[in-house]
């Protein structure tokens, strides 16, 4: 039984009981009674908006659902691109100390073709002097 269902119940008792209203105490219970009767109709009006939110918001959780899929999906296609550009070629990466914030920086060869690096923590610039390098593989081969 619903809260409506209760409120009519309680009316017919009252009108079962032969409850005078024109008493005070029969006015008491009549007033109560009208102020339960509009409570009900507003919780019944709320929960309705609610059940209609409920469903709205399936609506678009469902929609979401469908966007994430087609997102996703591309992100890893792109990803996929990716591994099998990594399986052909792999980078090797390097790792050197910031003179600055003496914080650990890793760069790959890209970063040190280019001759210089900026710190991600502080800001400074490192730069790479690649013929001392080049100097020290060729003085290993001699060697072989």
């Amino acid at each position: 039984m619903g809260i409506s269902e209760k409120i009519a119940y309680l009316k017919g008792l009252m009108e079962g009981m032969n409850v005078d209203t024109e008493s005070n105490e029969g006015k008491l219970f009549a007033a109560v009674v009208d102020v339960l009767d509009e409570i009900a109709l507003e919780v019944e009006d709320l929960t309705d908006e609610v059940m209609e939110l409920g469903d709205g918001l399936d609506v678009i959780s469902d929609d979401l659902s469908d966007v994430e899929d087609i997102v996703y999906d591309e992100w890893d296609d792109d990803d996929d691109d990716d591994e099998d550009d990594e399986d052909d070629e792999e980078e090797e990466c390097y790792a050197t100390t910031c003179p600055e914030c003496e914080e650990e920086i890793f760069f790959d060869d890209t970063m040190l073709e280019d001759g210089e690096i900026i710190c991600p923590n502080c800001g400074a610039k490192l730069e790479f002097d690649l013929s001392d390098l080049a100097d020290a593989a060729d003085e290993d081969k001699d060697e072989e």
